[in-house]
């Protein structure tokens, strides 16, 4: 009888020594895969090298974050449809993108991407939001001077 407590107690320690492994194993697991995926928010290579290829995608005004992600992902822009969508709650442009027809490609990084479609529709050809912010800027100023130019042909002050 003591002998059946000896192996019943060593067969418990194991049971609770292998529970205990595939617990911590899980944990590694979980965290590489969380690990990767947060760098890869911040890190992603566009899915082609340059020149890529163009794609027209079309965005609608009923069209969620995550509808918008699996669209790039349908199209070829993307790899990871939730990893464009979680780059893009993380981003500024989250609530911002407009809907229209934009012409995007392969080699555009998911930032790239966003800064696009988050661009007003007459300015959606620009790389960044410092261009789109500078360029409507610098077109008031050029409105601004082409009008007191035409003031100052026309004698009017």
């Amino acid at each position: 009888m003591n002998l059946n407590k000896v192996v019943f107690r060593f067969v418990s320690i194991s049971f609770s020594i292998l529970v205990i492994l595939l617990v911590l194993i899980g944990f590694v697991k979980i965290g590489t895969y969380c690990y990767d995926f947060g760098y890869r928010v911040f890190t992603e290579a566009p899915v082609d090298a340059e020149p890529g290829r163009d794609v027209i995608v079309q965005i609608s005004d009923d069209m969620s974050d995550m509808d918008i992600a699996k669209e790039l992902k349908e199209k070829g822009l993307v790899e990871n449809a939730k990893l464009f969508f979680v780059q893009l709650k993380v981003s500024a442009y989250s609530g911002r993108l407009h809907s229209g027809v934009y012409t995007l490609n392969t080699s555009m990084t998911a930032r790239d991407m966003m800064v696009l479609m988050a661009a007003e529709p007459e300015q959606s050809s620009t790389d960044d939001t410092e261009t789109v912010t500078g360029t409507t800027e610098e077109t008031t100023e050029e409105t601004t001077d082409t009008q007191k130019d035409a003031d100052t042909v026309t004698g009017e002050e």
